[in-house]
């Protein structure tokens, strides 16, 4: 394969490795090809560009992985080639890194089950929480056979490179200091040129989502993810004259029960209730459910009959059917309800620094006299949640590890002790189990004569979709359909003990997903994917109804406070849903796409300052492109500006 001279011969083994890692690169290629075939682009040149510019990316990725290499074969004397140490320092390395490798092809396969996606910031985030994920491989993979599988494909890897005599010639031939010095400028060339000009976004070159996932590759994916999980709006996307932009979501914001503080650059703003009833004060249990996606429930057409309860619920509640998450992960569904704000791009505010102290909606419980408790079943550590809730006035209930709050919280951390569990799996206890300890609570506030907002985590609705044994029909472990029906009769169970509670007619229930179990879809966003349900339930005083109005997460406690007849100061983006001139509108996104949605009509703003106008069809799912309309460019920006000027300039305070 290679040509007979002295750089050829030493370099044998560097050579064949680029070369491995190039075909198997584009083997994992085809396999997501053939995996979405009903999804992908089968167009010659749509193709062709696919394979190229995945093929371009691999060659970055290679020149990073082999550069340590290069440096090696530059610096070590000629004299000492094929000596022990060449021997064994050349065998280990070239093994730890073809399994690592090797590991990494078989993680693409699995991460793109669950996300469709190549790596991205969720991959990052995994990385760093490693207990949580060992655990959930752990549990959801057969380890061991894994990892055997894995070291005898390094096993016939590494003995392929040993037939093709790869490992004698590097073992048997020196090089001049021309030819290293040619090929470590070759090298440092590639690297720069790749650090320098190449972004990863470069290659979602198609207007076809998975042609431009399968483009990429996926460890240079996962390291670009690595450096940009925190976004700055100006320097990222469109923007306008800052003054225009209040100027527009004040307008958006404005109504008659509603007063700004002041001018300018703010949103905060008193509300004030007007309906002349006295205001109530009932107990709240808010239940944010994992990935409960709406097209899980009967109610919206699942035929599978795995949301019996919840879709009994939503017959006599406060339901609203035409409501969309504003994005793909547990915190961004916690961002949502507690700051009532679209998604800022890059990482959740959740998890970026200095996020305490916030005008979240337990300021406004906190005025009415109410505790507020933030419950999770694993360790909150975990995505950050401890240092949110604990920073913004909750008393916190985990399944903690042993990780203390920053000495800047000022908080209560109470663990849930081993006795308080039936069944614990990689995320966290059951949902039975959650419930339980948040009722305990909610009995010891009743017992105080103190009111409680009580804001629960669930966490069985999760790969590896594990449960109690014998709790329903379906076998623990077997998939996303037995999760989700737990996670109806955990919640089933839990009113039903409930109910048996002396403060049971006087607290109002809200269940919300914090997002769908997939986003993934053939378009650049999959609307479809961000619908979730929400429920108002146990408040007599409302008439069961199916809110019909398009909305958003952060819209849910602004309504519910003016269900309350409550007066409060007010950062908030949402609106009260029930108010006549309320603007139907949807505010969704990834960490790098911010989506404005008005019922059909569809802007999305990327980073590299773009922007793309589109119609949904519900019926298929699909967007068609429009011309773009600049009133409504404007408007997008001015939400997402708005919300990340706030932020960054510590004015949600």
């Amino acid at each position: 394969m290679f040509k007979k001279t002295n750089l050829s011969t030493r370099y044998a083994l560097l050579l064949t490795f680029v070369l491995w890692f190039v075909i198997i690169s584009q083997i994992v290629r085809i396999i997501f090809f053939i995996w979405q075939y009903d999804e992908v682009s089968f167009n010659i040149f749509t193709v062709l560009g696919t394979v190229l510019t995945g093929l371009f990316f691999d060659i970055g990725t290679i020149s990073f992985i082999v550069f340590p290499a290069i440096i090696y074969y530059f610096i070590f004397p000629n004299k000492w080639v094929g000596s022990l140490v060449d021997k064994i320092f050349i065998w280990f390395f070239t093994t730890v890194v073809t399994f690592i490798l090797v590991f990494t092809f078989f993680a693409e396969i699995t991460f793109w089950d669950e996300f469709k996606t190549r790596f991205n910031f969720i991959a990052v985030d995994y990385l760093i929480y490693t207990h949580e994920v060992i655990s959930n491989i752990q549990q959801s993979y057969p380890l061991p056979i894994l990892i055997s599988g894995v070291s005898l494909i390094v096993f016939l890897v590494l003995f392929l490179f040993y037939k093709r005599n790869a490992f004698k010639n590097t073992f048997s031939q020196t090089t001049t200091l021309k030819e290293k010095s040619i090929v470590l400028g070759t090298g440092v060339v590639s690297c720069l040129f790749f650090t320098t000009f190449i972004t990863n976004n470069q290659a979602e070159w198609s207007k076809n989502r998975y042609n431009a996932e399968i483009s990429k590759s996926g460890i240079y994916s996962f390291f670009a993810a690595f450096r940009n999980n925190q976004m700055a709006y100006y320097e990222f996307y469109t923007s306008v004259n800052n003054k225009s932009a209040f100027a527009i979501i004040r307008n958006k914001l404005s109504d008659k029960n509603s007063k700004y503080q002041s001018e300018g650059l703010s949103i905060h703003r008193t509300i004030t209730d007007t309906t002349n009833q006295e205001p109530s004060k009932k107990n709240v249990v808010f239940i944010l459910v994992e990935s409960l996606s709406g097209s899980f429930m009967n109610e919206f057409g699942n035929k599978e009959n795995i949301t019996p309860f919840l879709d009994s619920l939503a017959q006599k509640s406060v339901f609203f059917d035409n409501l969309y998450a504003t994005g793909t992960r547990t915190v961004r569904g916690m961002e949502a309800m507690t700051l009532c704000i679209p998604p800022t791009p890059g990482q959740s505010i959740v998890k970026r620094p200095e996020n305490q102290n916030l005008y979240t909606v337990s300021n406004v419980f906190k005025t009415k006299g109410y505790n507020s408790n933030f419950f999770y079943g694993g360790d909150g550590y975990f995505d950050n949640m401890n240092a949110y809730f604990g920073g913004n006035g909750f008393t916190i209930y985990d399944r903690g590890r042993g990780s203390v709050l920053s000495d800047k919280i000022k908080t209560v951390r109470n663990n849930i002790n081993d006795n308080e569990v039936t069944f614990e799996n990689a995320w966290g206890i059951c949902d039975d189990d959650i419930y339980s300890k948040m009722l305990k609570v909610a009995d010891e506030h009743y017992k105080n004569n103190k009111p409680f907002f009580n804001f629960v985590m669930t966490t069985s609705n999760h790969r590896p979709y594990t449960y109690p044994d014998n709790a329903i029909d379906i076998p623990s472990g077997t998939g996303r359909e037995g999760a989700v029906k737990y996670t109806d009769y955990a919640l089933k169970k839990m009113f039903q003990k409930a109910k048996n509670k002396p403060w049971f007619k006087n607290t109002v229930f809200i269940i919300i997903a914090d997002h769908c179990a997939s986003s993934a879809g053939k378009d650049e966003i999959d609307v479809a994917n961000y619908h979730i349900p929400a429920f108002i339930i146990n408040f007599p005083e409302a008439i069961s109804q199916k809110v019909k109005k398009q909305c958003s997460q952060i819209d849910v406690f602004p309504t519910f406070f003016s269900m309350m007849n409550w007066s409060y100061e007010s950062n908030f983006f949402g609106k009260n849903v029930f108010n006549p001139n309320f603007e139907e509108r949807a505010l969704v996104g990834t960490y790098r796409k911010l989506v404005l949605m008005k019922k059909e009509k569809v802007m999305i703003l990327s980073d590299q300052k773009k922007q793309a106008f589109y119609t949904w069809n519900k019926t298929d799912n699909r967007l068609k492109p429009l011309p773009l309309d600049k009133n409504f460019l404007n408007e997008t920006i001015s939400w997402y500006q708005t919300a990340d000027y706030l932020f960054t300039n510590k004015l949600l305070e």
